[in-house]
C-alpha cells in the first residue's frame, strides 16, 4: 500500500494548473494523467470553472502569510472537500488510500486531493515548501520540492534572471 501517494504529485499538480490553465476540461483531465491520476471523472458542463475556483482557492493557500493562516485554510477546505479515506485498488495502481468518495465529479476530486496533498506536503516537508517566485516580477507558484528546502525560483531562468540582477546592482557606480 502506498502511504503518502498524495502528497508531492498533487501539490505540483496544483502549481502547474495555476502557473499554465488549461484551455479546457479535456486539458485538466489530461493534467490529472500527466501528474499520475488514472481514474474517470463524470462530466459536467462546468467543470472547467469550478476546477478553476479549486485553484484560485488553493492559491490563497500559497499566499498566506504564515503557518496558521495557511493551516487554517486548507484546514476549512479539507473539511469542505474530504469524506472518510478509504482504501481502494484500481486502475492497476494497487492498494491505496482515497481522501474523498467514491464517483465525484472532477473539481471535487481535485479539492480533496489538492488540500490533503498540500497539507500531507506541507507538514512533511515544511510548511515553507510553497510559495512564489523571488524574481520579480515572476509570480509564478514554487513548490519546494529540494532536499535543503531553500528553492526560491520557479526555474533556472528565473533563478539566473535574479543572479544578473544581484551582479549588477553591486557592479553598478555608487554616487556620493
Amino acid at each position: 500500500m502506498h502511504l503518502n501517494p498524495y502528497g508531492e504529485y498533487a501539490v505540483l499538480l496544483a502549481a502547474s494548473l495555476a502557473n499554465a490553465w488549461p484551455e479546457d476540461r479535456q486539458a485538466i483531465v489530461g493534467r490529472t494523467r500527466d501528474f499520475g491520476m488514472t481514474m474517470d471523472f463524470p462530466a459536467a458542463q462546468d467543470d472547467h470553472a469550478r476546477v478553476r475556483e479549486v485553484i484560485d482557492a488553493w492559491l490563497a493557500v500559497v499566499d498566506a502569510g504564515d503557518p496558521d493562516a495557511r493551516s487554517a485554510i486548507l484546514n476549512n477546505q479539507m473539511a469542505a472537500a474530504t469524506a472518510y479515506p478509504r482504501l481502494t485498488d484500481h486502475d492497476g495502481e494497487g492498494w491505496h488510500l482515497h481522501y474523498r468518495d467514491h464517483d465525484q465529479s472532477l473539481p471535487s476530486v481535485l479539492m480533496a486531493v489538492i488540500s490533503v496533498g498540500t497539507s500531507l506536503h506541507l507538514v512533511t516537508r515544511g510548511m515553507h515548501r510553497l510559495g512564489r517566485c523571488a524574481a520579480e516580477p515572476c509570480r509564478q507558484v514554487v513548490v519546494d520540492v529540494t532536499r535543503n528546502g531553500r528553492q526560491q525560483y520557479c526555474s533556472v531562468r528565473c533563478a539566473n534572471r535574479a543572479a544578473v540582477r544581484r551582479h549588477r546592482s553591486r557592479a553598478a557606480p555608487r554616487s556620493a
